[in-house]
């Protein structure tokens, strides 16, 4: 394992003013995203698509560090034979690869979930690293609802997050780590920041156990927010200081960086809080952006799946990231997206 490259990877993924465009959606997501649009769930639409938002040159080049792939899109070349990866690398972008297998029912544990997918993982890695990956994401997810998570939950998921990110080490691959507490309930913030503690807590426990070097990889957490359902939603001001007071209590300053999932937020909610976090520097990490959909809603719907629209569909995206980007800065305000409407 060469860390010097793995902590220069993970140092230029959160490089400040860009971040990361998490399109890696399953075959089963991006299915219910082109149904929204009224486009059909084609390979070849969904390469048109992804093809699209990698040739955007404005924001692939200034405002995107990386871009996590689905399985099926690593191999798929571009309509004029180039490999995707390759439209990704000459952007000055890194490619990565989405590794899990999705989720499973956690046996005992009613209503919590196992993410899966260790099994070969490490001659898939070798593959993918042959293709161009230089970074994987894991996700694990952690539901909020009476009586969960669980501690078995928890330490399942914690553990399985390690071994995928020492895995990645050895294959010389950035493990992005992302223990997602989703934001589905109703309960408050400080519920989230209880329970996203524990996680956090316990995923460091397992990556120490499991000999990850801390500076070669890059965590993907979500925010302290108020649960979907809750009445009382916090402000951004509110999440921004809990979110920051929470991840200086659980995660060392040996990380490079952290990007944040959007995790359901609106495209406007999830950059008002990245820039929040900014405004309450200095940060012993880079902290930046790691969305799918808050980057994409917006360049789905201009594409809508037309030739004729892929220059809209590019400026949406070309918008998104650059907002996102100031973001990653504390640059940002609200008037600027009032300007581009």
């Amino acid at each position: 394992m060469n860390l010097t490259e793995l902590n220069r990877i993970a140092t230029a993924m959160v490089a400040p003013g860009k971040g990361i465009l998490a399109a890696d959606e399953s075959s089963g997501t991006i299915k219910k995203r082109f149904d929204a649009i009224g486009v059909e769930s084609t390979e070849e639409n969904r390469r048109d698509y992804r093809e699209m938002l990698f040739r955007s040159k404005e924001a692939m080049s200034r405002y995107i560090s990386g871009v996590i792939l689905y399985d099926e899109t690593i191999w798929q070349d571009a309509k004029d034979g180039t490999p995707l990866v390759k439209l990704i690398e000459s952007s000055g972008a890194i490619p990565g690869i989405k590794v899990d297998e999705g989720t499973q029912a956690l046996p005992m544990c009613p209503g919590e979930l196992v993410t899966v997918g260790l099994d070969k993982l490490a001659e898939r890695l070798k593959r993918y690293y042959e293709r161009g990956a230089r970074f994987a994401k894991w996700r694990a997810v952690i539901d909020i609802g009476s009586g969960i998570p669980s501690m078995t939950a928890i330490s399942v998921n914690a553990h399985g997050l390690a071994r995928y990110a020492a895995l990645c080490q050895a294959a010389q691959i950035v493990p992005i780590v992302e223990p997602e507490v989703l934001m589905d309930g109703d309960h408050d913030i400080d519920r989230c920041y209880e329970v996203t503690n524990r996680v956090l807590n316990k995923t460091f426990q397992e990556l120490r156990l499991q000999r990850v070097a801390l500076e070669g990889m890059v965590l993907k957490p979500n925010m302290a927010v108020s649960g979907k359902k809750s009445a009382k939603q916090a402000s951004v001001e509110e999440v921004a200081e809990k979110t920051i007071r929470l991840l200086k209590a659980c995660v060392p300053a040996a990380v490079p960086g952290i990007a944040f999932l959007s995790g359901g937020q609106s495209d406007e909610e999830a950059t008002a809080h990245l820039n929040a976090m900014h405004k309450l520097g200095p940060l012993p990490w880079g902290l930046t952006f790691s969305y799918g959909r808050a980057l994409q809603a917006a360049p789905q719907k201009a594409w809508s799946g037309k030739a004729e629209n892929v220059a809209a569909g590019q400026n949406a995206f070309s918008h998104r990231a650059r907002m996102n980007g100031l973001a990653s800065r504390g640059e940002w305000q609200s008037s600027l997206e009032q300007k581009a409407a």
